[in-house]
């Protein structure tokens, strides 16, 4: 374990206010390509449709071994070697206007060291503006979260009981398209050999960004979102069962591993 320098977190403090901006046509092709991987009917508007667009696009060159974009374009060039997708706080303000070109405007609102247990870890935070016709239609802020490599993971031992909620089994088939319809390279969720040789798990691994989806759908049931906010907990892999259940609390939602482990909380407010 390498320990992470002052002047090392200091530089990557220094993108804190980098800006993107990007315009693009809101693709009906590319919105029907993600309704069907987040298991929707082609033509509908899934809660969190606006992850349809303005996916990374690096080129064959700028993409890192374990298949994500190389480091130190727009987020800052953090060196532990472990990158995931840690949390989202979202707000729909006004409907997607499919078929109409849009703009997003990303900012890098904060990047922060932090020391736990497992090491290391540096938390990315971006903002995000989607508009049309000068209006904010969805407003996202995400965070990323590095860490070490860490030790090898078991597969969770199920508990002797299913928990409740309904049940979401995953296969391979599902996490490639899901992989493809977002355009993430990311090794774990496609690439067997490595994810259990490379990166120490024990099986492909869920997206967070999937298993949010499913979330937001369950939530979706209750009213129309108007905010949507989601934390992964724990890794869920292919193979074993999810259970996606509402909390005790209005507004709550959870996902649960087979072994009864919360792997992602979730909440919505509602129109």
């Amino acid at each position: 374990m390498t320990a992470t320098t002052a002047e090392q977190i200091e530089g990557w403090r220094s993108a804190i206010g980098r800006e993107d901006v990007a315009t693009q046509m809101l693709d009906p092709s590319a919105l029907a390509r993600f309704a069907l991987a987040v298991g929707q009917p082609a033509g509908s508007v899934p809660p969190l449709a606006h992850w349809a667009f303005f996916l990374s696009e690096p080129a064959d060159d700028q993409i890192g071994a374990d298949g994500h974009p190389k480091r130190g374009n727009f987020l800052p060039p953090v060196t532990l070697p472990r990158r995931m997708f840690a949390a989202s706080d979202i707000a729909f303000e006004a409907p997607l206007a499919v078929g109409e070109p849009a703009r997003l405007v990303s900012t890098i609102a904060d990047v922060q060291h932090k020391s736990g247990r497992s090491g290391d870890l540096v938390f990315a935070t971006v903002e995000r503006a989607l508009e049309q016709d000068g209006t904010t239609r969805v407003r996202e802020r995400q965070s990323y979260v590095y860490r070490e490599a860490g030790a090898a993971v078991a597969m969770p031992e199920p508990a002797g009981e299913d928990s409740a909620g309904e049940r979401w089994t995953p296969d391979p088939v599902h996490l490639f398209r899901f992989s493809a319809a977002t355009f993430n390279a990311h090794r774990i969720h496609y690439d067997r050999d490595y994810a259990k040789h490379v990166e120490g798990y024990p099986s492909l691994v869920i997206h967070g960004p999937f298993t949010a989806s499913k979330l937001a759908e369950l939530a979706a049931r209750d009213g129309t979102l108007a905010r949507f906010s989601f934390r992964a907990q724990a890794p869920l892999f292919e193979g074993q069962p999810v259970f996606l259940q509402r909390g005790d609390e209005q507004g709550a939602y959870r996902a649960e591993r087979a072994d009864g482990a919360v792997a992602m909380t979730a909440s919505a407010k509602f129109h």
